[in-house]
């Protein structure tokens, strides 16, 4: 490992002096390696201190080892007023309160042991666990009201026969068929320092594969999330939501929603719940915002039908409602009385908010915008006020000027999107163009912080790029029904909005029609596999990521074949297979003459990275003059979480845009296969230590 003296100032905990702000400059891949931003909140019971996470990853640009997400335990009690609560190498999560706010509790594994409960006294004193399951990691988590059991959602338990079948050599897998499900426990909360952690908690019977649950403020129910099984279409499906007698085990109510669920809140009293879900079983994502008698199970819609998405929603003392509302590329925090009427809403402006929390009094929000990722903000009087700034030196960078767009695509639909122009503005006759395309398709981009590891953003407006971020038909953000245009046909009218986005760009004298270039993951990577292939005499380069190429095969290698028929095709493979091999990119390989870099997770089960070796073979082999390189990441599945792979990653998106779509040389020779990482001779002394 290289010994950087960043690195040395972390190890001996001695403070690191920023140096004066320097020039301004782009920004580059290796900033964004080493960004951090807002995770988990959490707000005390008197709303006096607010204890958060932020999430980081190894900068390996400066020779930090390998890994994954780091979450890191800080404490805020006012603007800018905040610091780290636990050693930076102890990663957490799940943050809680106890209910007398005199602790902060956290899931963490110790080394040699599993995930437990553990708490750290806000007013000074070393952490302590609190509870665990024995050979059983917790899952999540929470207190009763007064702070003397904790609830656990655990694992499976330990197959002591299946384990030692494992050890003996027989550890073949039959899919989809041992599921391990979660298990729910109470035992006694051990918070002194001398207490003994309840070595046998108590089990709760629960139904089916429990993933989330919260407890009531009286302690006597629980709101239990649950599907069948542990299978993700499930989870996408057939998820319900059941309320539990937790002195019984029985199951009071199970909430018949039509389709997906996201975000689920109780209400002070109990008496009722909120719950955002799809409107029906084809509904493609959960943006609906509903109240739900608890006692009854009926749901009353608050923003059905409505050109917007609901995000998140935390209930009030007095029993209103406040929620998180994505409209298009904006947002805001709109408050509901118990009626279901609106009582108020404040314009989010420059944020895109993600999340609210409420507790004594302090409401806070998470929000990023164009010129920072998520950070802490409170809301009071109307307004927000920034608690964190996690980037400092995002001050030094020079930015494109980004903003909302709208187009009309060819049959008079307006279309929006988020734009970022070349650091500079365009030149005359237009910059090259990356059009950057959301996965699902049921997403939206929002017009906040857009620049990522697999996304271009202000790090290609810093290299004379313009990138564009089309909310193309399909997306959410924009109501029910436009995200269900798509539907029953993958290629009309989502990829002809994104086609349709180019000309625009171009007629305004923002895009170069000549240097207009493609990138995605997952759905977006359907997109620009297709773009390379069907539509290839539109786009000069494509980086496909996680993307499908072969629709029929598409089916029988995906962990989500019935979500894909429910909100997708509307139609099995078998109903028309010719329909699904049209809208196929491997169909298309004919046309194929756009440069086209594909990367994709070895252990993808969303996207089985056999899409990406179909695309690649029927290219190489059809089509060898026309540059293609396909990239696997070992150990990733559907998007890349580890931070050298990530690196990786935006490295070689940028070099094969600055080889084929900035230069508009389709017929250049592909860059080196392993690109400069700065990883070489130091890294090799630094094993010779």
């Amino acid at each position: 490992m290289k010994f950087t003296a960043r690195a040395a100032l972390m190890a001996t905990g001695a403070a690191l002096v920023l140096p004066a702000a320097a020039q301004a400059r782009p920004l580059t891949a290796e900033d964004v390696a080493k960004l951090e931003y807002v995770g988990d909140v959490e707000i005390s019971p008197d709303g006096s201190r607010v204890a958060y996470t932020t999430v980081s990853r190894p900068d390996v640009t400066e020779g930090e080892k390998d890994g994954g997400a780091r979450t890191q335990l800080n404490l805020a009690w006012a603007p800018e007023s905040a610091r780290p609560f636990l050693p930076a190498d102890q990663s957490v999560r799940g943050l809680r309160f106890s209910p007398d706010g005199r602790m902060i509790s956290y899931l963490w594994r110790e080394d040699g042991g599993e995930t437990a409960v553990w708490a750290i006294p806000v007013d000074g004193g070393a952490p302590m666990k609190v509870a665990e399951v024995a050979k059983s990691g917790v899952r999540s988590y929470a207190w009763s009201p007064d702070g003397g059991t904790v609830y656990m959602l655990a694992g499976a338990e330990a197959d002591k026969q299946r384990d030692a079948e494992r050890k003996a050599g027989f550890d073949a897998i039959v899919y989809e068929e041992e599921d391990r499900l979660n298990r729910m426990f109470r035992a006694s909360a051990a918070t002194g320092y001398d207490a003994e952690v309840d070595a046998e908690p108590v089990a709760i019977e629960v139904p089916g594969y429990v993933s989330a649950f919260q407890v009531s403020n009286d302690g006597r129910t629980a709101v239990i999330e649950s599907a069948p099984t542990p299978n993700v279409d499930d989870s996408y499906i057939s998820k319900r939501v059941h309320i539990l007698d937790l002195a019984s085990g029985r199951v009071t109510r199970e909430v018949e929603t039509p389709g997906k669920i996201g975000d689920v809140e109780m209400s002070p009293d109990g008496r009722r719940l909120s719950m955002i879900a799809g409107v029906d079983m084809n509904d493609p994502a959960a943006t609906t915002l509903y109240f739900v008698d608890a006692a009854s199970g009926a749901m009353t819609a608050l923003n059905e039908g409505a050109p917007e998405a609901a995000v998140d929603a935390e209930f009030l003392p007095d029993g209103r409602l406040v929620a998180v509302i994505h409209k298009g590329v904006q947002s805001a925090l709109r408050t509901y009385n118990a009626d279901g009427s609106i009582a108020g809403e404040i314009d989010g402006g420059s944020l895109i908010l993600a999340s609210v929390e409420e507790a004594g009094g302090t409401m806070v929000v998470t929000a990023d915008s164009p010129m920072h990722p998520t950070e802490l903000f409170s809301v009071a009087n109307g307004r927000f006020t920034r608690w964190t700034s996690h980037n400092p030196w995002l001050s030094d960078i020079t930015f494109g000027t980004q903003r909302a767009y709208t187009y009309t695509a060819r049959d008079g639909q307006q279309i929006e999107g988020v734009l970022i122009e070349p650091v500079g503005g365009a030149p005359a006759g237009g910059a090259p163009l990356i059009l950057n395309v959301h996965g699902g398709p049921e997403a939206h981009d929002s017009n906040g912080w857009v620049t990522a590891y697999s996304g271009p953003g202000q790090v290609a407006a810093g290299q004379g790029y313009a990138v564009f971020l089309p909310n193309y038909r399909g997306s959410t953000g924009y109501g029910t029904a436009f995200s269900k245009q798509h539907q029953g046909n993958y290629t009309d009218p989502e990829f002809t909005d994104i086609v349709d986005a180019k000309r625009a760009l171009v007629a305004d004298g923002i895009a170069d029609p000549d240097r207009t270039g493609i990138t995605g993951g997952s759905y977006g990577g359907y997109a620009s596999a297709w773009a390379a292939t069907a539509q290839s005499e539109e786009f000069a380069a494509s980086v496909m990521f996680v993307g499908i190429s072969n629709q029929i095969s598409k089916f029988g290698t995906t962990d989500i074949p019935y979500e894909m028929y429910n909100v997708h095709s509307r139609a099995w493979p078998w109903d028309n297979w010719v329909k699904m091999l049209e809208v196929s990119p491997v169909y298309h390989v004919d046309k194929a003459e756009t440069p086209i870099l594909i990367m994709h997770g070895e252990e993808d089960t969303r996207v089985s990275p056999t899409q990406s070796y179909e695309l690649y073979r029927s290219i190489k082999v059809r089509k060898p003059e026309t540059p293609v390189r396909l990239v696997l990441y070992p150990g990733e599945g559907h998007g890349n979480q580890g931070a050298a792979a990530r690196y990786d990653y935006n490295v070689r998106m940028m070099e094969w845009f600055d080889t084929y779509l900035k230069t508009g040389d389709r017929k250049a020779e592909m860059p080196a296969p392993r690109p400069n990482v700065g990883v070489g001779d130091e890294a090799d002394e630094a094993d010779e230590d």
